[in-house]
């Protein structure tokens, strides 16, 4: 039996929370815990609206999801406001899709409460860069076929802040492209430029581990052509495991809208 409730939840204390890779049920126990007694949650974009009905009815929810281009709140606004909501005495949650240190800004804001002398708690999530291609059937390693993957997201400022070494990352087994199916084409001609075969097997699922989940598959020479009817948020998987999605798929979902454009665009309300 579980015995969550020997972990204390704390005033005044910022819980950086990964609810998964879409699935409401994903989420870590951990992570239900504290969504069920918060008082404020800082919810993304990615966050299934199914989560957001385990809060408290008192809580304060605010919404600061990013889509490309739109920002209901900048990140220092954000981080601003997980303080201020900590330094009233308050239990915070924030809210991010997958594991919030993966390509999720968690270590910003964690900096950022470090620095302000707030505590506060990490609470990893199931990210979808290994959980999407597994609802699709792919293991990012699989023995005799690949040993080793690498994460990388497709959001054009981290791509140019990280100056990405593509020689390496195309020698990789298994490539995990986040956030990427807006630079697909450019992906693709990159590897290729760098040495990647263009029979390269490549999946791309889209809305993965939901109702809403589809995968295209394809390789490097077709798989731009073949996804362009994909909607975000999508995966991308580059290598030899992604012919596996065939033989073992298992999840069969049946189509529906995206999740993940239900969310209202609150605003957080006045100090």
């Amino acid at each position: 039996m579980l015995h969550s409730h020997n972990r204390p939840v704390e005033r005044g204390k910022v819980y950086l929370v990964g609810a998964g890779p879409g699935d409401p049920e994903l989420i870590t126990v951990r992570g239900l815990t504290l969504l069920r007694q918060a008082e404020v949650v800082v919810y993304d974009r990615l966050v299934h609206p199914a989560l957001l009905d385990e809060v408290p009815a008192t809580a304060e929810r605010i919404y600061v999801g990013k889509t490309p281009g739109r920002h209901v709140l900048p990140q220092e606004a954000i981080q601003e406001l997980l303080i201020d909501r900590a330094r009233r005495n308050l239990i915070v949650v924030r809210l991010k899709g997958g594991d919030p240190f993966v390509f999720g800004r968690g270590g910003e804001e964690a900096r950022a409460l470090a620095q302000a002398g707030i505590p506060f708690e990490v609470v990893p999530g199931v990210t979808s860069a290994i959980a999407v291609p597994a609802y699709a059937g792919i293991p990012v390693t699989q023995r005799g076929v690949a040993g080793s993957f690498a994460v990388v997201t497709g959001h054009r400022c981290d791509l140019e802040a990280l100056a990405l070494d593509w020689s390496a990352l195309a020698r990789v087994d298994t490539l995990v492209l986040l956030m990427g199916l807006r630079r697909l084409p450019e992906l693709v001609r990159t590897l290729q430029a760098y040495g990647r075969a263009p029979d390269t097997p490549v999946a791309v699922i889209s809305n993965g581990t939901t109702a809403a989940q589809q995968c295209v598959l394809g390789t490097l020479a077709d798989i731009a052509e073949r996804a362009a009817h994909l909607s975000t948020p999508a995966t991308v998987v580059v290598g030899a495991v992604a012919r596996l999605a065939d033989e073992l798929a298992w999840f069969h979902p049946e189509p529906t809208p995206s999740p993940f454009s239900l969310h209202p665009e609150t605003q957080p309300s006045e100090p």
